[in-house]
């Protein structure tokens, strides 16, 4: 076994996911991470764990998931409440990623995926509610689809798995300090991406490494009927196996009023329509991660690189809402980004913190 496996495996059952005695756990693992699932599961038993297995979760292997989505009758689609059970008695969970095809859910019709995702709703807030990790085994299928080598992308992936997480808390924190107490938060980038929003009262999260591997952001969540104004995503978004480019939204109170994409814009209207929440922001995030220095298709990297600002429409995370606030309640949370890296700035209540990329905390921050 890679050594490099072991060490992931080590940072996501002790840093991530903090497993001790007697946790009951569920690790959901595709075929194509045997070797990490191996060493997550010899960890779990020097802990004194009691594990569970599933076979990538849901409905099991993209094959068997797509196999079911084409066949089944949508009115039958009901919460698996057994799942939803299971992870009702479950400590912590842990989830990898690792596809052997990345198209193999681009035969599957929208509105039977948006339909999938709203019965699968109530299982995925209980796994929420587990101390839980998400990260990836480098595969490749995952490689190709960054157009890089295997190798190269396993050196990708572990390197930006395996680092001074301390740190990178430590440098996230200024921009905590700066978000969690504001109340107006203004994105301009280039001639189409002008959007304010409230956060007033939210909390701002530090990701550094532990619900995500690897970390790398800061994120909290809009007020959902605050977000005014338009957005060009100008990164794409690698959606259910289709690319959906360029994708432009415009909001009027909070809900998104105008959709477009270069490509695949129906997709995007499959992922809106999904319900009524689906139309409004649950989360603006900053990447903070200058060791992740390339795109690759992958949010769970993508999100976290410098230089750029995701938001997702749909579901919030229930940890950036205050109590006696309603969350954005959706089936659905799907991340898109901008780049923020030329002709952009963050303004925080009217003072920029960021300008082409570049925190006013950082050396060569210039007004």
């Amino acid at each position: 076994m890679d050594p490099r496996v072991r060490r992931h495996a080590e940072i996501v059952v002790e840093h991530s996911t903090d497993i001790e005695a007697g946790d009951r756990v569920v690790v959901t693992a595709p075929p194509a991470a045997e070797d990490f699932a191996v060493a997550v599961y010899e960890l779990l038993a020097e802990r004194g764990a009691h594990p569970v297995s599933l076979s990538n979760g849901r409905f099991g292997t993209p094959r068997a998931e797509r196999a079911y989505l084409r066949n089944v009758d949508q009115d039958d689609l009901d919460e698996p409440d057994h799942l939803t059970a299971l992870y009702e008695r479950t400590d912590a969970a842990i989830r990898v990623r690792g596809d052997e095809n990345v198209t193999e859910m681009r035969d599957v019709e929208g509105d039977a995926q948006a339909a999938y995702q709203r019965a699968y709703a109530p299982a995925r807030s209980e796994l929420l509610d587990t101390r839980w990790c998400l990260t990836q085994y480098p595969t490749p299928a995952n490689a190709q689809l960054a157009d890089m080598s295997t190798e190269a992308y396993e050196d990708f992936v572990w390197n930006a798995v395996d680092k001074d997480w301390e740190a990178q808390r430590a440098h996230q924190q200024q921009m905590v300090e700066i978000l969690d107490p504001a109340d107006e938060v203004r994105i301009v980038s280039g001639d189409e991406t002008d959007l304010t929003m409230s956060v007033t009262g939210m909390k701002t999260l530090n990701d550094h490494g532990e619900h995500n591997l690897p970390g790398g952001e800061v994120f909290t969540a809009p007020v959902p009927d605050s977000v005014e104004g338009e957005v060009r995503f100008d990164l794409p978004l690698y959606h259910q196996s289709h690319e959906i480019e360029n994708a432009h939204l415009t909001f009027e109170d909070g809900r998104v009023v105008e959709y477009d994409a270069d490509r695949n814009a129906e997709v995007l209207g499959d992922v809106l329509d999904t319900d009524e929440g689906a139309r409004y922001l649950g989360e603006l995030g900053i990447g903070m991660n200058r060791d992740i220095d390339r795109f690759t298709y992958n949010m769970l990297f993508d999100e976290k690189m410098g230089d750029t600002v995701h938001l997702a429409v749909g579901m919030a995370y229930d940890e950036c809402v205050p109590e006696g606030r309603e969350p954005n309640e959706s089936a659905v949370h799907v991340d898109m980004i901008v780049d923020m890296s030329e002709d952009s700035r963050i303004e925080v209540d009217g003072d920029v913190v960021q300008r082409n990329g570049t925190f006013r905390f950082e050396n060569g921050f210039e007004d």
